[in-house]
C-alpha cells in the first residue's frame, strides 16, 4: 500500500506537462510539495496503513465513561499501542450527529480522541500530541473516510494520515476503528515546517445563525465580527495573525488578485475531490464546516476533515433532501450546491468566477478521472485495503452492521465511485449536463444509478439493529477486562 507522505511528490511529477504550466502561470513559480520533510516517526508507526494495528484502552470504569460519553469530557487513561504503553493519556467521546445519534439510540460505540499532553505536560506519542479513533457511524463499508483521505492524499492536499486500529478496553475486544490524525501542531508540523502558519477548525454556533464567518465571507475588520474561526484556532492567533486572516478574507470578497489571498492550485485540487465524493455536510453544504482552514503569510487553504456522511448519504445537507442516487450520482460539478448555499460560499464560487481557475479546475478533474479511477488505481486501493480489514470486521464484536452488509457496502461505494466517475467525464466531454440549470433542462442526460441503493453505504435502521450486540460487548468489557498500570 502507498505511503502517505510520498504521494504529493508522485503526483507533481504524473501531472501533465499543460497543467504545470498553468499552476506556473498562477502561482508564479514552481509549487513547493506540502510535506516539510522526512516523515516523522509516528508516521512510520501508528500510521503504516500495510497492516492492522492494536490500541488497548486501560481504564478504570469504562462504564462510567460510556454513560457520560455525550459530555465530551477527557478521562485519564493508560493505552497500549501495538503493544508500547503511555499513562496519563486524555480520552473523550468525538462526533456531533453521530455523537448524540449514538447516545440516542442507546448505543456505545462512539468516536473516540486520544490527547497526550491532556493531563501531561510534553506527553506525545512518538511527537504526535493527538490522533481520533473513528467508528464509522453510518459507514457500514468502514472505507469512506479512508478512501477520500486516499483521493485528498493523491490530489497532493495536505491530509491526516489514517490507518485501520484494532481497539480493545482493558484487553476485551472493542472493535476495528480508524486511527486519524488530528490537525493540530504536529500535523503542521508535518506538513508546513517548523515555522509553520495558523491552524483553524471553523465551525457553527447554531444552524439558525448566519455563520458568515464559517462560510469565510468577509464581515469586516474587526477579530470580533469572526468567532467561528477565531474561538476554533488550534494555535493562539496574535493579532497580527488575525489582521492577516481577516484581509485575505476581504481579498477573497473582492473577487480580484484571489492568488495574493488563497492558494489557489491547492484550493482547486481540494474542491476536486470534495465535489467528486459529495459530501454535504461540509463547507459546500448547508452546515458549511467540516473543513480545516491554515493561513501562512496571508494566503488560506481549506483541508480535509470528516467524510463518513460522503457520497451522497447526508441528504439533509440539502435545502430540499435528496435521496435519489440518480440525481445524486449525477450531481453537477460546476454547481455543486443549490444557488443560494453557492452565492455564500466565496471560497468555491469566486474562484469558479475567474475563467483561467475554472478551466485549472475541469483539468484537475481531468487527471484525477483518468489517473485515480480510470487507471485502477480506486479499484485495487479499495479491494486491498478490504481484504487487509475484512476478517477484523467480521469479528467486530460493536459493527453497527453485519458482515455480510459490510461487504454489500464496500460493493455499493465502488458502484457509486465508478458511476459518478463516469457521470463526471460526460460532464468533462460536455455529453452530460454539469449546472443545476442544464440538468433541469435535460433530465434525462445522465449516467442510470437507479440500481444503486445508497442506504447500503449505513442507514438508521442499522442504528436500530446494533443495540444488542453493542450491549453485549459492553457487558463483555465490564465483566472480564481489567485494567494493567504502568507505562510511561
Amino acid at each position: 500500500m502507498r505511503k502517505k507522505w510520498h504521494s504529493s511528490k508522485l503526483f507533481l511529477c504524473m501531472t501533465s506537462l499543460i497543467l504545470l504550466v498553468m499552476v506556473l502561470l498562477i502561482s508564479g513559480g514552481e509549487p513547493a510539495p506540502s510535506e516539510a520533510g522526512s516523515p516523522p516517526d509516528y508516521a512510520l508507526r501508528l500510521f503504516d496503513d500495510s497492516r492492522v494495528h492494536t490500541i488497548d484502552i486501560q481504564i478504570e470504569d469504562w462504564n462510567s465513561f460510556i454513560q457520560n460519553a455525550s459530555e465530551e469530557e477527557y478521562v485519564s487513561c493508560t493505552v497500549q499501542i501495538d503493544g508500547e504503553t503511555f499513562s496519563h493519556i486524555g480520552l473523550r467521546a468525538k462526533g456531533n450527529n453521530s455523537l448524540h445519534l449514538t447516545e440516542d439510540y442507546g448505543l456505545c460505540r462512539y468516536s473516540l480522541k486520544l490527547e497526550f499532553d491532556q493531563f501531561r505536560d510534553g506527553g506525545n506519542y512518538h511527537s504526535l500530541d493527538k490522533f481520533s479513533l473513528d467508528a464509522s457511524f453510518q459507514d457500514n463499508s468502514y472505507l469512506k473516510t479512508y478512501m477520500t483521505y486516499d483521493m485528498m492524499d493523491f490530489m497532493g492536499v495536505p491530509t491526516p494520515l489514517c490507518s485501520f486500529v484494532w481497539v480493545t478496553v482493558n484487553g476485551v475486544d472493542w472493535g476495528l476503528f480508524l486511527a486519524v490524525e488530528e490537525p493540530e501542531e504536529a500535523f503542521a508540523r508535518r506538513n508546513y515546517g517548523a515555522d509553520h502558519g495558523q491552524l483553524y477548525k471553523p465551525d457553527y454556533r447554531s444552524l439558525n445563525d448566519e455563520n458568515a464567518d464559517v462560510a469565510l465571507k468577509y464581515i469586516g475588520d474587526h477579530p470580533d465580527s469572526y468567532p467561528g474561526i477565531f474561538d476554533n484556532a488550534k494555535f493562539t492567533p496574535s493579532s497580527a495573525d488575525q489582521a492577516r486572516l481577516i484581509n485575505a478574507l476581504k481579498v477573497l470578497a473582492s473577487g480580484e488578485n484571489l492568488e495574493t489571498a488563497v492558494n489557489v492550485d491547492e484550493v482547486l485540487r481540494y474542491f476536486t475531490v470534495q465535489v467528486f465524493v459529495m459530501n454535504w455536510d461540509s463547507y459546500l453544504g448547508y452546515t458549511g464546516h467540516n473543513y480545516f482552514l491554515y493561513e501562512e503569510d496571508g494566503i488560506l487553504s481549506i483541508l480535509p476533515w470528516d467524510y463518513n456522511l460522503a457520497f451522497g448519504t447526508y441528504a439533509l445537507g440539502m435545502t430540499n433532501p435528496i435521496k435519489d442516487p440518480d440525481i445524486l450520482i449525477n450531481y453537477p460539478i460546476n454547481t455543486p450546491a443549490e444557488g443560494e448555499v453557492m452565492l455564500n460560499r466565496p471560497l468555491y464560487h469566486n474562484l469558479m468566477q475567474n475563467s483561467e481557475y475554472f478551466a485549472l479546475y475541469h483539468e484537475y478533474f481531468s487527471f484525477f478521472l483518468s489517473d485515480y479511477f480510470e487507471s485502477g488505481h480506486f479499484q485495487e486501493t479499495l479491494r486491498q485495503t478490504e481484504e487487509l480489514i475484512s476478517p477484523w470486521v467480521q469479528r467486530d464484536p460493536t459493527a453497527f452492521c453485519s458482515y455480510a452488509d459490510h461487504r454489500l457496502a464496500v460493493d455499493t461505494l465502488e458502484q457509486v465511485c465508478l458511476l459518478r466517475a463516469e457521470s463526471i467525464r460526460g460532464q468533462l466531454e460536455g455529453s452530460l449536463p454539469s449546472t443545476l440549470r442544464a440538468q433541469a433542462e435535460y433530465p434525462d442526460a445522465k449516467i442510470d444509478a437507479s440500481g444503486v441503493r445508497l442506504e447500503d453505504l449505513g442507514d438508521f435502521d442499522d442504528l436500530e439493529s446494533a443495540k444488542e450486540k453493542q450491549d453485549a460487548a459492553l457487558e463483555q468489557v465490564l465483566l472480564k477486562g481489567k485494567p494493567l498500570s504502568g507505562g510511561r
